[in-house]
């Protein structure tokens, strides 16, 4: 027996429920394409209606390291949900990046002027 599992018979029935629950929830936090949409109960197939794309192609998504930011947030949209970007660093809490998923994008205007622009 390991000393987790000794630890683990140890604790009150609703103690180690709230340790498994947790357990779960920290395990929900970082999922793959492919865990998530299979999470999500979709089949491949499923989420290529919802894409307008083929199977293979959803097959392809999910074992890609490295998608355009336009692309995530399609696919997590055709799983009912939506995407976040939060960037985190070691000396503030972490923030929110917006304008970056597509949705609300205003294009602003250059301030960078030209050569041929009088000052």
């Amino acid at each position: 027996m390991t000393n987790l599992e000794r630890i683990r018979k140890q604790l009150s029935p609703a103690r180690r429920k709230k340790v498994e629950a947790r357990a779960a929830q920290l395990i929900g936090e970082e999922m793959t394409l492919q865990e998530l949409r299979q999470a999500r109960r979709l089949t491949q197939v499923r989420m290529a209606n919802a894409l307008g794309i083929g199977q293979d192609g959803v097959s392809k998504l999910e074992r890609r390291a490295d998608l355009m930011i336009s692309t995530l947030r399609k696919t997590v949209e055709a799983m009912g949900g939506t995407l976040s970007l939060v960037a985190e660093f070691p000396d503030r809490e972490p923030v929110v990046l917006s304008g970056l998923t597509g949705e609300g994008l205003e294009q602003k205007p250059h301030s960078r002027k030209h050569a041929n622009d009088s000052a």
